[in-house]
């Protein structure tokens, strides 16, 4: 069975850090661009940051660009999302997922290429 499972996120106050876990099951992740995203009340899906499968080119959303850093353990089996200096608009549910888009990461880190989706993890930044 194909399985992503998020963990890390939870509740911390304006500047501070989280380090969110995506570990995959059933399939590897080596040959997979592997993408965070997230989703806010009433606010469409959108993509924060994407690692290539190959090279481990990345990509960063211009509201967390100098904030947050995506990694990949493939000996692992794993990507990470290390949040710094935190911030209340950073609330929402964050979503890994997996997948084989074609083209550059900085051009296809949105939800549609991506085939394989976690259940998500809440992240509330909030004093």
């Amino acid at each position: 069975q194909l399985q992503l499972v998020e963990s890390g996120g939870g509740l911390v106050q304006p500047g501070g850090s989280l380090r969110l876990s995506c570990a995959a099951s059933g399939f590897t992740l080596d040959y997979h661009a592997i993408g965070w995203f997230r989703q806010a009340p009433g606010k469409e899906r959108e993509g924060v940051s994407c690692i290539s499968s190959i090279g481990g080119n990345t990509y960063y959303a211009d509201s967390v660009k100098g904030r947050f850093t995506i990694s990949r353990d493939n000996a692992k089996n794993t990507v990470y999302l290390r949040m710094n200096s935190l911030k209340p608009e950073d609330t929402a549910v964050y979503y890994c997922a997996a997948g084989t888009p074609l083209g550059a990461v900085q051009a296809t880190c949105v939800p549609g290429p991506y085939d394989y989706w976690g259940q998500g993890t809440q992240v509330t930044v909030s004093s």
